[in-house]
C-alpha cells in the first residue's frame, strides 16, 4: 500500500508544473544567522499538501527540487551506461594541472600585466620589486589595487520572480557572446527550463560561441543541482564551471565538490547565510558567491552581501568572492565591490535592456582599492583603470550605445 502511494505521489510530482506550498514558519530566522539548511527530508512535502497544490500555482524551492530530483532519477537511468558519455566524465579523474578559466576570469589575472598567473607577463622593474619587498616587510604583500569581474546571468525568467517572463531571445548562446563582447567575464547559463527558461543544449551552443570570440571568458552552468550525473552534464557540455546552491544541498556540498574537483570542474558555491559560508570554506570551497535573496523564502535582503564580507581573507587570498541578487544599479555594484568582493553578478536588469554595456563599464572601467582598506571609510573614492583618483563617478559619459544614439 505504502509503495502505491509513493508510486502515485511520484506521478503527481512529474505532471505537475509548480507547486504552491509555502515554506515552514520554523525556517524563518535571522537573515545573519542562517534557517535550516535543506536536506532530503526538510524537502519532502507531506501528501496532502503535495495533493493540495494547485498546478496553477508558483513554483517555490521546494517544488523545484522535488521535481529535480525526480527528472535526475529518469536521467540516470537513461545514462545508466558505463561507456555513456555523461558517465565517462563523471568516471575519469583529471591528470595533470588543468587551466583554471573560471577563477582566472573572476580575478581578471589575463587585465594583470605583471600577475604570475597571466601568460604574457611582464618583468617587474627593479623600483616595483623594492616597493614589494617593503609591503611585505609590513604584511601588505597582498594590499595591492583589485580589479572587479562582471558575471551575467543569463536566463529568461526566475523562480525570485514567478510567472514573469523578463527576457525573450532565441539562443542564450547569442546572448552569452555579446555579453562577452561587451566585455563580461564569466556568464552563468541557466539550464533548467521550468524555473529558468534555459536548457542543456543552450549550454553546449554557449560554449562554443564564447570560445569563439575570447577564450578566457568562462562559462558556467547554473542549475538546481541535486545530483552528482549533473556534474557530469557540466563537463560533457564542456562548462568551466557549476553553480551549487548551499542551502540545496547541505552537508552533501562537500561531497559534490570532491568530485568536481576529480574530474575537473571548477565550483561556485551560492550561499545566503552565515552558516552556508561557514559551511562553504569548512569544505574548502574557493569560490563563493553571497547572494541577498533567500532560496528558502524567497525574500530579498538587499545588505545581506554587505554585512558578510568580512568573513573572508583579503585581497589575493585564496578564497576568490562575488555577489549578487537583487542588483538593479550600478551604486550597488560599486558598493559590493568596494566592501571586498571580487566580482558581482547580474541577472535580470541586464537581461533583453540597453544597460548592459553601463553596468561591465562600471565595473571594468576603474581599479579597485585592496579588501583590507574596506572599512577606512573610502567606498565614495573611485579609481581609474590606471589606479588613479577619478574627479567623480562615471556617469553621463557620452557612449556609442547610448539609447539616444542616433543609429
Amino acid at each position: 500500500m505504502h509503495c502505491l502511494l509513493a508510486l502515485s505521489l511520484a506521478c503527481i510530482l512529474c505532471i505537475a508544473n509548480s507547486f504552491s506550498t509555502a515554506p515552514s514558519s520554523t525556517t524563518k530566522k535571522s537573515h545573519v544567522c542562517s534557517h535550516p539548511i535543506i536536506n532530503h527530508e526538510s524537502i519532502i512535502l507531506s501528501s496532502s499538501t503535495q495533493l493540495q497544490s494547485s498546478r496553477n500555482g508558483a513554483e517555490d524551492i521546494y517544488g523545484a527540487v522535488h521535481r529535480k530530483e525526480y527528472e535526475m532519477k529518469r536521467l540516470s537511468t537513461q545514462h545508466a551506461s558505463l561507456s555513456d558519455p555523461i558517465r565517462m566524465a563523471m568516471g575519469y579523474a583529471q591528470e595533470g594541472i588543468e587551466r583554471k578559466r573560471l577563477a582566472a576570469a573572476l580575478r581578471r589575472v589575463y587585465d594583470d600585466p605583471y600577475n604570475p598567473a597571466n601568460p604574457d607577463a611582464k618583468e617587474k622593474s627593479p623600483e616595483q620589486l623594492e616597493r614589494e619587498e617593503k609591503m611585505l616587510e609590513n604584511g601588505l604583500a597582498e594590499a595591492t589595487m583589485r580589479r572587479g569581474s562582471f558575471i551575467v546571468d543569463i536566463k529568461r525568467r526566475s523562480l525570485s520572480y514567478p510567472r514573469e517572463q523578463f527576457a525573450r531571445y532565441d539562443d542564450a548562446s547569442l546572448v552569452a557572446e555579446a555579453m562577452v563582447r561587451l566585455g563580461a567575464d564569466v556568464v552563468f547559463v541557466n539550464v533548467d527550463y521550468h524555473s529558468y527558461g534555459g536548457d542543456l543544449g543552450e549550454l553546449k551552443s554557449a560554449v562554443k560561441a564564447v570560445r569563439g570570440v575570447n577564450n578566457e571568458a568562462a562559462v558556467v552552468m547554473k542549475d538546481i543541482v541535486v545530483d552528482e550525473i549533473q556534474l557530469g552534464l557540466a563537463k560533457e557540455a564542456g562548462a568551466d564551471g557549476i553553480v551549487l546552491i548551499a542551502s540545496v544541498l547541505g552537508p552533501a556540498l562537500e561531497n559534490f565538490l570532491n568530485l568536481a574537483t576529480i574530474i575537473g570542474l571548477e565550483v561556485i558555491v551560492e550561499c545566503h547565510t552565515y552558516n552556508e559560508v561557514k559551511a562553504a570554506l569548512d569544505a574548502l570551497a574557493t569560490n563563493i558567491m553571497v547572494s541577498n535573496r533567500d532560496r528558502i523564502t524567497g525574500e530579498l535582503i538587499p545588505d545581506q552581501a554587505v554585512k558578510l564580507a568580512g568573513m573572508f581573507p583579503g585581497s589575493g587570498g585564496p578564497i576568490i568572492t562575488i555577489a549578487g541578487g537583487g542588483v538593479t544599479n550600478t551604486d550597488q555594484m560599486k558598493k559590493l565591490l568596494a566592501v571586498g568582493y571580487d566580482g558581482v553578478v547580474v541577472g535580470k536588469t541586464v537581461m533583453g535592456s540597453p544597460k548592459a554595456p553601463e553596468f561591465i563599464r562600471a565595473v571594468r572601467d576603474r581599479t579597485l582599492l585592496p579588501a583590507e582598506f574596506s572599512q577606512w571609510g573610502l567606498d565614495d573614492v573611485e579609481f581609474d583603470v590606471d589606479g588613479n583618483v577619478m574627479s567623480g563617478p562615471k556617469k553621463g559619459i557620452p557612449s556609442a550605445t547610448d539609447d539616444d544614439v542616433f543609429m
